[in-house]
């Protein structure tokens, strides 16, 4: 599997992020906003998709 980096944890970034990590791609997602990395560290996802 590959090893991928996506810039940006918005609606786009974090679902795309997710999705490869679930078909077992190593994903790190970043982001500039530290209070937004802060939060997904914490477990808590800023946007509401079914499965995410």
């Amino acid at each position: 599997m590959s090893r991928i980096a996506v810039i940006g944890t918005g609606y786009v970034g974090l679902t795309t992020g997710a999705c490869l990590a679930h078909l077992g791609h190593t994903v790190v997602c970043a982001d500039i906003d530290e209070s937004k990395v802060a939060d997904l560290r914490a477990g808590r996802i800023p946007i509401v998709e079914n499965g995410l």
